[in-house]
């Protein structure tokens, strides 16, 4: 009998946003001026990493004309456990079946919550 073949990541590599958008775009998004963009990523309020030398955002952390509603807290509680900004898009990135796929995916709807309580328990 032969083994089944999968295709896509695997189930122990995480996998990450569907879509980037770059600041520019980001900035239109939200109806601000870049400079307000920067000012979010320097506050911990929105993630950014360089992808091929160029600073991207998670298309689905920017939501309509806001940043997803949990996502400054969720970085916060991150951060002040000593995660730098590519450990942190790799943890909400981290596949996840209780949460319905991702942190990542889960902030958007009923399981914020759950996701933030799990990123409080980093720092213990």
């Amino acid at each position: 009998m032969t083994e089944p073949v999968t295709v896509g990541p695997a189930a122990d590599q995480p996998t990450g946003p569907a879509e980037w958008i770059n600041l520019p775009d980001v900035a239109d998004r939200l109806g601000v001026k870049i400079t307000k963009v920067h000012q979010m990523i320097r506050d911990g309020e929105l993630l950014a990493v360089r992808r091929d030398g160029i600073r991207v955002v998670p298309a689905e952390l920017v939501a309509n004309s806001t940043v997803l509603k949990h996502l400054p807290g969720i970085l916060t509680l991150l951060h002040d456990a000593g995660y730098n900004d590519e450990e942190a898009l790799g943890w909400l990135y981290e596949p996840d079946e209780t949460l319905g796929g991702s942190g990542a995916a889960a902030l958007g709807g009923d399981r914020a919550r759950e996701v933030k309580r799990r990123a409080q328990a980093l720092g213990f």
